[in-house]
């Protein structure tokens, strides 16, 4: 994954639809006081710091702290496992999930407490460094 050095603002600005621009704004808001690092796009990814991951088979790479992605579908968050996090998942409100993804389709419909939860819970295992599956450095 790769910087852009693009403006978030302007990348914010042209997502569509309108729901997914307004939780763009609102996920921004929430990401960065979380993570107490400002936006960063990578490609089409809003990140939050940044961090570099290496796996038990020898692929690595860098990628941020917290992120997620406004896709025409759905708001993808993405976490260090859903797996971690079932029991906050089920008082969410609608979602659904891949093996590291959250996909929220209106962000005003899921508990906002419980989405900051889990992305605290996420940071906390980004910062201790991640674990058997992902080894994690912190870079920014």
């Amino acid at each position: 994954m790769k910087l852009t050095g693009e403006g978030v603002g302007a990348f914010i600005a042209a997502v569509a639809p309108a729901v997914r621009r307004r939780d763009a704004e609102t996920l921004t808001s929430l990401l960065q006081e979380i993570a107490g690092r400002e936006p960063i796009l990578w490609g089409t990814i809003i990140g939050f710091g940044s961090c570099h991951y290496r796996y038990p088979t020898g692929s690595e790479g860098d990628m941020p702290v917290l992120a997620f992605a406004p896709r025409k579908s759905a708001s993808t968050i993405y976490l260090d496992s859903t797996d971690r996090h079932s029991d906050a998942l089920a008082q969410l409100g609608p979602h659904t999930v891949g093996k590291g993804c959250l996909y929220i389709k209106d962000l005003e419909k899921v508990d906002l407490d419980v989405l900051r939860g889990i992305l605290v819970r996420t940071l906390a295992w980004t910062e201790a460094g991640g674990d058997d599956y992902a080894a994690i450095t912190l870079t920014g």
